[in-house]
C-alpha cells in the first residue's frame, strides 16, 4: 500500500489508516476476538497506520491496538493517539453509552489541555499501548479550550517532539477553522480533519487544505462516509453523528445512482475523493470487523471512472473546483 510523508516529520503513513474508535465498542460492543481479528486483517491488507485515543472506550482502543501489534516490527507501523482528555477512575458504575461507547464506565473523562495534562496523558497512553514512543500526538477536540490548547498544550507537544517522545504533532477535530489556525500559527506537522472533506461536504477546501499545501504540511481525513450515509444511503442512515437531513439524503442517493450506473460502489468514490488534493496523506476507516477492513481496501483499489466525477459535477453534486483523483 502506498505511503505518504507527514510534512517534514519523517513519519510516513499508509494511504488507509485504521481508526480505533469502533474497535472500542462505538455504539455497540465489539469482542476482544473481533477487535484483534480486525487489526490483524488490517495488517495483512497492508495497513500500517493505526489511529486511537484515550477517549475511545476509556482507553480500551489503545489497549487492544497495543496488544495486537506488540509482536509486529515497531519500525513498520505508525500509531497516532491524542491528548486533551485524562481518564480518572470512577466508582459510579453503569456504562459509557452516554459518551458513545458500549463499555463499563470504569473511568470518567476530564478535559485537560495543560502542559502537565498533555505529558501525563501521553505517559498513560504509552503504558496502555506498551510502547516507548508515539509516532503522532494530536490535540483532541480542543474546540472549547482553544486558548489553553494553543498556549499550554501545543508548546508541550513541541517539547515532547524535541525529546523524541513523539515524532510528529498536530490536532484532530470535526471543524476547519481552528485546524487552519494550527496550520498557520504553529509548527504542527499534520492535522486530522473529520467529516469536513467528503463527497457531501468540502468546507476544508476553502482554507484548511490550501494552508496545509502552502506550508508543506499534511492532512489526514477522517469520516469520509459522513458517519455512514455515504457507505449506504438510506432513510435511516446517519450523517455527522445524527439523522440525515432529507436534502442531504437526497444528494447521497443521487450520488449512489451515478456510481451504480458506472458499476462501482459509492463507497469507492467516497474513499478515493480526498486523494484528489495533494495535501491529503491518508484516509481513516473506522472498521469494526475484518470484513469491513477488506472492503475498505478493496474499494480504495477499485478504479473510479472519470465519467463518475464528471457526472457528479454536471449534476451539481460536486463543486467544479474540487480536485478529484487521477484515473488509474
Amino acid at each position: 500500500m502506498a505511503r505518504h510523508a507527514l510534512g517534514r516529520s519523517g513519519v510516513e503513513v499508509t494511504a488507509v489508516g485504521l481508526g480505533g474508535a469502533a474497535l472500542a465498542g462505538l455504539y455497540r460492543p465489539v469482542s476482544e476476538l473481533a477487535a484483534a481479528d480486525t487489526i490483524e486483517t488490517a495488517w495483512a491488507e497492508g495497513i500500517r497506520y493505526f489511529d486511537t485515543a484515550p477517549h475511545y472506550g476509556l482507553g480500551l482502543s489503545e489497549r487492544r491496538i497495543g496488544v495486537t501489534l506488540r509482536d509486529k516490527p515497531r519500525a513498520e507501523y505508525v500509531i497516532s493517539t491524542k491528548v486533551g482528555r485524562l481518564l480518572e477512575p470512577s466508582a459510579a458504575g453503569g456504562d459509557d453509552l452516554e459518551q458513545g461507547f458500549a463499555v463499563p464506565a470504569t473511568h470518567r473523562r476530564v478535559w485537560d489541555f495543560s502542559a502537565d495534562g498533555v505529558r501525563r496523558s501521553l505517559e498513560e497512553s504509552l503504558t496502555r499501548l506498551g510502547l516507548d514512543h508515539i509516532d503522532i500526538a494530536l490535540l483532541h477536540d480542543p474546540d472549547d479550550h482553544g486558548e489553553q490548547a494553543f498556549h499550554e498544550a501545543y508548546p508541550e507537544l513541541e517539547r515532547l517532539r524535541a525529546e523524541g517522545v513523539v515524532r510528529a504533532i498536530g490536532a484532530g477535530m470535526n471543524q476547519t477553522a481552528m485546524l487552519t489556525r494550527f496550520l498557520i500559527d504553529t509548527d504542527v506537522d499534520v492535522v486530522l480533519c473529520a467529516g469536513r472533506y467528503t463527497l457531501l461536504e468540502q468546507s476544508a477546501l476553502a482554507e484548511l487544505l490550501p494552508a496545509a499545501l502552502d506550508r508543506g504540511k499534511s492532512v489526514i481525513v477522517g469520516g469520509v462516509f459522513n458517519s455512514g450515509l455515504l457507505a449506504d444511503p438510506k432513510p435511516d442512515a446517519t450523517y455527522d453523528y445524527g439523522a440525515a437531513p432529507e436534502e442531504v439524503l437526497s444528494r447521497a442517493l443521487q450520488m449512489k445512482e451515478i456510481a451504480d450506473a458506472s458499476g462501482i460502489p459509492l463507497r469507492a468514490a467516497a474513499m478515493q475523493f480526498p486523494f484528489g488534493h495533494p495535501a491529503v496523506a491518508s484516509v481513516l476507516t473506522g472498521a469494526r470487523s475484518a470484513a469491513e477492513v477488506r472492503d475498505a481496501v478493496q474499494v480504495l483499489n477499485n478504479p473510479v471512472p472519470a465519467d463518475v466525477w464528471q457526472k457528479l459535477r454536471a449534476e451539481g453534486l460536486l463543486p467544479g473546483h474540487a480536485p478529484v483523483p487521477e484515473v488509474r
